[in-house]
């Protein structure tokens, strides 16, 4: 077997699993270069125009899908988080992270939720999210006005 064959399978294959343990679009169009140039190693292309067709499909491919690509930024769903961070919440079980009890109500759910500075939350009081982790809300108490 050819040894570029192997080299650009092996591209293909190592641009693919860096795409997948990414987040975003990364070298996606590098995978597509790498097959184009494996297809010139098929037709019996020299290395130059191995390399020349690698190029030239990886930046046709990224021309052709990055308006794509930032479509689906932009349409980026808000998370949990986003929906109830610095947000107002009604405490329905004390909250007490010495006993590890505590829940509150935002948005028709019901969340566990801990104290931001320690102090137990009584039931029915007001409180607002500082931050999460997992899914635990940690509140802190609103203070009221005179």
């Amino acid at each position: 077997m050819n040894l570029m064959v192997i080299v650009w399978i092996a591209a293909a294959v190592v641009f693919g699993v860096a795409e997948a343990a990414t987040a975003g679009l990364v070298s996606i169009w590098f995978v597509g270069g790498a097959v184009a140039a494996l297809v010139a190693v098929f037709c019996g292309a020299p290395l130059w125009a191995q390399l020349a067709l690698f190029f030239a499909a990886s930046v046709l491919l990224l021309v052709a899908t990055r308006p794509l690509a930032r479509r689906i930024r932009e349409r980026a769903v808000p998370t949990n988080l986003d929906q109830v961070l610095h947000r107002t919440a009604r405490v329905t079980e004390t909250v007490d992270n010495e006993r590890s009890t505590g829940a509150v109500y935002i948005d028709g759910k019901t969340w566990t939720a801990r104290s931001a500075d320690g102090s137990v939350l009584a039931r029915d009081s007001m409180v607002e999210i500082e931050r999460m982790e997992g899914v635990k809300l940690f509140v802190r108490a609103i203070e009221k006005e005179d």
